[in-house]
């Protein structure tokens, strides 16, 4: 069998596939986030203990011999570990918000837009630019103390095969890499003030690095893939290739990524250009700080539960009555597709007549339209497929379709963990059926009516958020 490994931000999975793609079982344990005054960090150890422990439970379900496994994992962040590869702080995770003052000060003097310009990189309060820096400031001991300032899924990979502390290309994207040499940029990290930090930066495999298993989880020697991350595993197991092509993942993280040869760093700084595997191609990325997690919020403010969600789609019409959501709940703000660390959610046309499935409703189409304005930001063009939490509701991805005016390829599964199998398979030399491992499950074709309306609607969606964004930056 082939593994599967995706760390996530709330839930460590590890799925098992067969030769054709087709998924065996699936494992998974929940991960705790600390969130306090901004901060949101994770505990590594907790971290890794879970990944051990889905992996032995996946393993003991399906006692097949592994032929390999490929990891991926959340993005950005930052994760300090000592010269051993155990960690020196708690995980600063890709959601924290404190070094948002940071943001704001190079929004303003103009270091923010030259980082772009150089990488493509659009830097938001929880990527490690702004992080590394705010430890600078505040908690220099720690950086210290620190060998390497590491992402998840390095972390985890160095701790089960005791490999030397590495990154790539595509955790390296955000903001320090430059993506036409695929090296460290280092006049961006004078610019950020780390120069005296440089050797934090985890020296990128280029291609993903690969090593035998210790054997904690998985039995000693399996063959492991480090990377890509998340986002970029997700599009290569949902079959996103081709120029133009894009993927939308409903999850935790509402992210947009579009296949692409051009780098174009000329306009809005907003998202980032991640590089693949492949030299020349990139995914221009725009991810949205908040997808799924904008509804959970909502679920558990108004104690509705996830089951119930499809029946209070049905029980109000688009539009929801007049309410409207704008979705941006992070502590951070909004990085995608564009960068305001103080703008914060807005409910309006709500009144005693309101019902929980208004609530519902609207918070869906505001998701969805700000998935429409990250893909129109991205460029796309040609086909979408949609995977992740959100895919689960029937109801959400017919309204989807509607508010974006096109057909969606629902992917459904571990995709995540899928594509990391592909990139492992790829880089062992295992040959594997790409087109039959990332068929989609089904088309959803959108209502012509339903996508008129809310064509009307997504243009009331950017006339709020302009405003919105004008009090943000006040």
């Amino acid at each position: 069998m082939y593994v599967g490994i995706d760390v996530g931000t709330s839930m460590v999975k590890a799925a098992a596939f067969d030769g054709t793609g087709r998924e065996l079982a699936v494992e998974a344990r929940p991960l705790a986030l600390t969130l306090r005054g901004g901060f949101v960090e994770q505990d590594m150890e907790e971290v890794y203990a879970a990944v051990v422990a889905v992996l032995g439970a996946l393993t003991a379900a399906v006692p097949e011999p592994v032929e390999l496994a490929g990891l991926t994992g959340q993005g950005d962040g930052v994760w300090l570990v000592d010269a051993a590869g155990r960690p020196v702080r708690p995980a600063a995770s890709w959601m924290d918000g404190r070094a948002h003052q940071l943001v704001d000060r190079w929004l303003a003097d103009g270091t923010f837009e030259a980082v772009f310009r150089r990488t493509g990189s659009a830097m938001f309060p929880g990527c490690p630019g702004p992080l590394l820096a705010w430890l600078d400031s505040h908690e220099p001991a720690s950086l210290d103390a620190a060998a390497t300032a590491l992402y998840c899924k390095d972390m985890v990979f160095r701790r089960l095969t005791g490999a030397p502390a590495a990154t790539d290309v595509s955790d390296a994207s955000m903001p320090f890499l430059d993506p036409r040499t695929r090296t460290y940029d280092n006049r961006v990290v004078e610019l950020l003030g780390l120069t005296h930090r440089r050797r934090l930066l985890a020296p990128v495999s280029d291609p993903v690095a690969t090593a035998g298993t210790r054997g904690e989880g998985l039995p000693a020697g399996t063959r492991l893939a480090n990377g890509p991350y998340d986002l970029p595993a997700s599009a290569l197991g949902a079959g996103v290739s081709a120029a133009g092509d894009g993927l939308l993942i409903v999850g935790t993280c509402l992210a947009s990524l579009v296949a692409t040869t051009d780098l174009d760093t000329s306009g809005e700084p907003a998202g980032l250009y991640i590089s693949t595997d492949r030299p020349g191609h990139w995914l221009r990325a725009m991810p949205a700080m908040v997808g799924t997690a904008a509804l959970d919020w909502v679920l558990s403010t108004t104690g509705v539960r996830h089951e119930d969600v499809d029946g209070l789609l049905a029980a109000t019409p688009p539009g929801a009555h007049g309410v409207r959501v704008l979705p941006y709940f992070a502590p951070s703000g909004e990085r995608a597709p564009f960068v305001a660390p103080g703008l914060r959610a807005e409910l309006t046309g709500v009144c005693l007549e309101t019902t929980g499935a208004d609530l519902v409703r609207a918070t869906c189409e505001g998701i969805a339209y700000a998935a429409r304005h990250c893909l129109e930001a991205a460029g796309l063009t040609g086909s979408l497929a949609v995977c992740g939490g959100g895919t689960r509701s029937p109801a959400w991805m017919r309204l989807l379709a509607d508010v974006l005016g096109r057909p969606l390829s629902v992917v459904e599964g571990e995709v995540g963990a899928r594509g990391a199998v592909l990139a492992a398979a790829e880089r062992y030399g295992v040959a594997l059926d790409t087109a039959a491992w990332t068929r989609p499950t089904e088309v959803v074709e959108p209502d012509p009516d339903r996508a008129a309306s809310y064509a009307k609607g997504y243009e009331d969606h950017l006339a709020r958020l302009a405003l919105a964004r004008e009090r943000a930056r006040d």
